[in-house]
């Protein structure tokens, strides 16, 4: 089990398995089960990337859309049903639907990156890691910065991610040194659009200036393997992908893989 000290952000670089490594051959149809986390960490991997949402009773499970149709047969959102009608159904007609309990108790030497999609899940999520004493092994990051702000004034300690509007700042070149106290890291795009505007977010001078500025930066989701060595050769601190088996194979071969990825 990790040790406080080893917090999320402690070590080298970060590679990161996107919802269990949802286009590895094994995940196919199955992304965000512990089938598929299972098949990640068999590979080596101790970073894994997954979403929250909460039943209408109040679970908090790992999937990533608002409604289950499109990996399950069931149209419906995850707030509409209660827990015991969730774990009926099969995502791709084989694996169950995770609780995040099930994630904390099953990988207890896993660092688990947390996407807030829903906002009856903040509070669940806050207990949920509390509960787990999961405080130095999770970043928690959201689309929505509302949301964010509650979940760090709940649990300041923890390592979150930069929020659109912060990532907004960064882009102008306003981000500032940081501060100490809770770690913070930027999660972006290689690129955002904005209206019929395609803005480059990572680039080599981007990434020195957070580096100089005592930020990370990691760069998602990532499958091309010509990608992954330009981004390792810009200084990206971490890669969160799709395709696990891809980057395991890129960082071998720079002599960068070892099990504490």
């Amino acid at each position: 089990m990790l040790s406080e000290p080893d917090g999320f952000l402690s070590h080298g670089f970060t590679a990161m398995a996107h919802r269990g490594g949802a286009l590895l051959s094994e995940n196919l149809g199955i992304e965000n089960t512990l089938d598929a986390f299972r098949n990640a960490v068999a590979l080596g991997y101790q970073y894994l990337e997954t979403d929250v949402h909460a039943t209408r009773d109040g679970v908090l499970v790992a999937f990533h859309d608002v409604n289950l149709v499109r990996v399950t047969d069931t149209d419906a959102d995850i707030s509409q049903l209660t827990f015991a009608q969730l774990r009926e159904l099969r995502v791709g007609g084989r694996a169950a639907i995770p609780t995040v309990d099930e994630l904390f108790e099953e990988f207890p030497d896993c660092r688990i990156n947390l996407d807030l999609k829903a906002d009856a899940a903040t509070h669940l999520l806050v207990e949920a890691i509390r509960r787990h004493k999961a405080e130095h092994r999770v970043c928690v990051g959201s689309f929505s910065c509302a949301r964010l702000q509650r979940f760090r004034r709940r649990l300041p300690g923890v390592t979150t991610s930069f929020a659109p509007a912060e990532v907004a700042t960064m882009l102008l070149g306003l981000h500032r040194r940081s501060p100490g106290g809770a770690p913070r890291v930027y999660q972006v795009p290689l690129t955002y659009r904005f209206g019929p505007a395609t803005v480059n977010v990572v680039t080599p001078q981007r990434i020195r200036a957070l580096h100089d500025a005592g930020r990370k930066i990691h760069v998602w989701t990532i499958d091309d393997p010509l990608v992954m060595h330009e981004l390792i050769d810009w200084g990206v601190d971490g890669i969160i992908t799709d395709r696990p088996d891809v980057l395991k194979g890129v960082l071998t071969s720079r002599g960068m893989w070892s099990t504490r990825n």
